[in-house]
């Protein structure tokens, strides 16, 4: 529904990859901070949304801390990209990933030091243990400010681990609630220390308040062949020790929901403690954010009343409320709904779409050349110029400054049909198996790919082409003498190359 969704140079996903010319897959980038607690550099795995693209200068992010990092980074980010960005989805918000890899995972991972114990079900385990509140201070002192400093972020943290990342994330919760907004922990450890852990989380658990704290915890089938959930619950064999502990937290909490924590629990019978962290990672998210979906129906889309416009205010407003800071659409999904609404002649619902969109990002020169895109729709000359000079002001954009000119009377860069025909060709992209055919028609450049329709390319300058409607999108011709070689579309997603098909 989103016009600049179906564009040919858009049916990239952004989910897939965030390509480059270079044909190199990147989803997110290695840092390291140096942590004089822990005495040691610490790397980190980090992924921002549309990091390789041209992201608004002005959006930022929650934060998602994932511990185990190096295990769960590219299916997390995946996940997130998926529900988030991809096809419309609204399930998720944008995050970045923030993976922390281990370099002495039971010392970090562990809250109280211990001569021995049963590992159960981490193979990991080490004698250094009970560093957990040492890991949480180079989290609170060095990590956080080190990643706030750096990166595009909001003021929301969830925490995620698995197993004794798990664990970490129990004594997380009960000893420092604050440090995120909402936990995850899949499958943990509650047996350590001879559930003496268990007995301290459920007495910190029943005499504090964690009210706006999230708690999700899943819990895998550990058991062996033949034993249920009601033996299990009646059993002392240490071979069920694991998951009996996890139970008795579970039903601590549900009996104490005067503390005020919001908690969701899933039993999942048929993943084991291998399999169970990317199944509870997206159950637990979609509990923690499951008050940030807008669901549109198809008469948002195709009526020509605003209520659409009141809709996404309302329900953006109520997510501005529920994660702690201001909230706004993505600038790129409404901008594209108000061209999606704009080609049905719409003219009004548009118009206040766009304007919704400058309210909401007004250092954006998009915003404004959208805007009076809608304005030149409805024959108010004077008001589309007064919006593109305030577009133009920001971005300096080629394309802005011909409509500009054109309304003005000013002389606009043309290109007469033979000097079109050096580009007619098809050109292949590097990052997917796709293929753009350029050709004229009614003495214009288009450009087609199968199952994709028709668009016009308007020349801004000797073999460089904007995608007439759409804001953002710019096609440049690398030329060897008068042929092309090869293509670049550079546009808010990223840049892709294609070459010509031989």
């Amino acid at each position: 529904m989103k016009k600049y969704l179906v564009l040919i140079l858009l049916s990239i996903s952004t989910a897939a990859s965030k390509a480059q010319t270079d044909n190199k897959i990147v989803i997110g980038k290695v840092d390291s901070v140096y942590s004089t607690i822990l005495k040691e550099e610490r790397k980190i795995w980090v992924h921002v949304p549309n990091m390789d693209g041209m992201p608004n200068p002005g959006q930022r992010f929650p934060v998602l801390y994932l511990l185990d990092g190096e295990g769960h980074f590219h299916s997390v980010v995946g996940m997130i990209q998926q529900l988030s960005q991809v096809n419309g989805n609204t399930i998720f918000p944008e995050m970045i990933v923030v993976g922390i890899p281990n370099t002495d995972r039971t010392r970090d991972l562990t809250p109280t030091k211990i001569e021995s114990d049963l590992p159960m079900m981490d193979t990991n385990f080490s004698k250094n243990t009970g560093g957990a509140e040492n890991f949480a201070s180079f989290l609170q002192k060095e990590l956080f400010p080190h990643i706030d400093s750096s990166y595009p972020t909001q003021p929301y943290r969830v925490l995620v681990g698995h197993s004794f990342g798990g664990l970490a994330v129990m004594h997380m919760l009960t000893n420092h609630s604050k440090m995120f907004n909402a936990y995850i922990a899949i499958d943990p450890s509650m047996w350590y220390d001879k559930e003496q852990f268990l007995k301290t989380t459920q007495k910190k658990l029943s005499g504090q308040k964690f009210n706006g704290t999230s708690l999700y915890v899943g819990i895998a089938n550990t058991m062996a062949e033949g034993m249920t959930l009601e033996k299990m619950k009646k059993d002392t064999a240490p071979d069920t020790r694991h998951i009996r502990s996890i139970f008795a937290m579970d039903k601590f909490i549900k009996a104490n929901p005067q503390n005020g924590l919001k908690y969701a629990s899933k039993y999942y019978g048929d993943d084991d403690h291998g399999s169970v962290p990317l199944i509870s990672e997206y159950d637990g998210l979609r509990f923690i954010f499951s008050w940030y979906r807008l669901k549109l129906g198809p008469a948002d889309f195709m009526s020509a009343d605003t209520a659409i416009v009141q809709k996404y205010r309302r329900h953006y407003q109520a997510v501005s409320k529920e994660i702690g800071y201001k909230v706004a659409p993505p600038e790129m999904q409404i901008n594209g709904l108000g061209y999606f609404i704009l080609s049905q002649k719409h003219y009004e619902k548009a118009a206040a779409l766009f304007r919704m969109n400058i309210e909401n990002y007004p250092e954006s020169g998009n915003t404004y050349d959208s805007y009076a895109d809608a304005l030149l729709a409805m024959k108010d000359t004077a008001g589309a110029i007064t919006n593109y000079k305030k577009a133009y002001a920001i971005t300096k954009g080629e394309e802005t400054r011909q409509k500009l000119d054109k309304l003005m009377g000013n002389p606009t860069f043309t290109l007469a049909t033979n000097e079109l025909e050096k580009y007619v060709g098809a050109f292949e992209f590097e990052a997917v198996p796709l293929t753009a055919t350029i050709t004229i028609k009614e003495k214009a450049l288009w450009v087609s790919a199968p199952g994709q329709g028709d668009y016009e390319l308007v020349p801004l300058s000797p073999n460089t082409f904007s995608v007439k409607g759409v804001s953002g999108y710019t096609l440049k011709f690398e030329m060897s003498g008068e042929k092309p070689v090869s293509l670049t579309a550079i546009q808010p997603n990223g840049t892709f190359k294609a070459n010509v098909k031989k």
